[in-house]
């Protein structure tokens, strides 16, 4: 069953905002509508597509405290005074 599509109507929109959806709308050679629509939908995590991240942010606050591998990297810590004449 296809859902009924509804229509907005979206005012006062900051000059910010208005820029960057008509630089996006181009880069993604969609129309202004598409591109609205798309940006409303991966904000709020229903675009039906996984984001593909490329840095290590799910990474953070994920650090747990090992002795056993702070004593097994310890020898990387010391500095070569050769290497940094």
């Amino acid at each position: 069953m296809k859902r009924k599509q509804v229509q907005y109507t979206i005012r006062d929109v900051p000059g910010q905002v208005n820029e960057a959806l008509r630089t996006y709308a181009v880069e993604e050679g969609v129309s202004l509508n598409q591109a609205a629509v798309d940006i409303l939908a991966k904000g709020l995590g229903v675009s039906g597509r996984e984001e593909v991240y490329n840095d290590l942010d799910h990474l953070a606050g994920t650090w747990i405290d090992d002795p056993e591998f702070d004593r097994a990297i310890e020898e990387m810590d010391k500095v070569d005074p050769e290497m940094w004449e």
